[in-house]
């Protein structure tokens, strides 16, 4: 009895050594005498000692590879510093453990000669500004080229391109004559858009002002006018009521000589009366001398003579 407990004690401590928990995101790859077996996901888990072993133990998570900055030449013959990061993950421990020797260092190498090949048919100008073109091609060729190896590329990036010292002075001299060059263009643009505007408000008060002049005309004009219509009309209904009343030749005649007064108006002027005019006066005169008619005050009486006293004779 005492070796049946001895053995069962021995047992349960070598089950215990060879249970493995298997993380959440990792997978660990067995091998059975030295040939590949299975892949222990999330869990628990037991080797057979001494038969089984881990292989490798991968994990799932995405993980990213930080190249150091390397030398590439552009399609002009310009050297310069570029440094990647690629995301990526894996995907199939199988082909991870058993795909590559050392995966993760042919991904660099392979990042780093792909970078190579499309810089160097790039000019400068195209490679500072193509780094979506440069990344989307990166990711797909070394997503291709990874599959064999277990490993999904999410990504590249570009993080850094540092043309030489020279070139960046070139540049920033580029940059500062076309920031001045737009800053001409935009002050030119303001002076000539401002005297537009003072050329088009002077216009149009120019116009307001002739428009405003016009109107004072116009009523100006009007009112003469109206006032001249005003003035004949009184004049016309004055003599419609004369006409009416039944004035005769004379008073007309008299009415005519009033307006040729308002015309000398005691200024130096001449008035010619014509002939019939002057007949006409002359025979109301004698109808008024003759009939007494017309007289609007009576004749003064006659002086009485004075008698003298003689004083002799008296």
């Amino acid at each position: 009895m005492e070796w049946f407990f001895i053995i069962a004690l021995i047992v349960l401590i070598v089950v215990i050594a060879n249970l493995r928990i298997v993380p959440q995101a990792t997978e660990y790859v067995i091998e059975r005498l030295g040939r590949y077996l299975t892949t222990w996901e999330a869990g628990l888990h037991l080797k057979i000692p001494f038969i089984d072993r881990i292989s490798k133990k991968v994990t799932l998570k995405e993980q990213v590879l930080d190249s150091p900055p390397q030398p590439v030449i552009t399609k002009d013959n310009v050297t310069m510093q570029i440094d990647t990061v690629v995301y990526y993950r894996i995907y199939d421990s199988k082909l991870y453990a058993y795909g590559a020797v050392n995966p993760i260092s042919a991904l660099s190498n392979l990042a780093a000669t792909t970078l190579r090949n499309l810089v160097g048919e790039l000019e400068l100008d195209g490679t500072l500004t193509s780094r979506d073109t440069i990344n989307g091609k990166m990711t797909e060729i070394l997503d291709e080229a990874t599959d064999q190896w277990g490993i999904k590329v999410g990504r590249v990036e570009l993080k850094n391109i540092i043309p030489p010292a020279e070139i960046q002075n070139a540049m920033e001299k580029q940059m500062k004559a076309e920031r001045d060059r737009r800053e001409t263009l935009l002050q030119a643009e303001g002076h000539k858009a401002a005297v537009i505007m003072r050329a088009e408000g002077d216009k149009q008060a120019l116009i307001l002002a002739a428009e405003g002049e016009r109107d004072a005309q116009i009523a100006r004009a009007e009112g003469e006018a109206r006032a001249i219509y005003l003035a004949k009309k009184a004049e016309a209904d004055g003599l419609l009521a004369l006409k009416e009343a039944g004035a005769d030749a004379a008073v007309l005649e008299l009415k005519r000589y009033e307006a040729l007064v308002k015309l000398a108006d005691g200024r130096a002027a001449k008035i010619i009366v014509p002939t019939d005019a002057v007949n006409a006066t002359a025979s109301n005169v004698l109808f008024s001398e003759t009939t007494g008619l017309g007289h609007t005050t009576d004749a003064a009486p006659a002086k009485k003579p004075v008698k003298k006293i003689d004083p002799c004779c008296d």
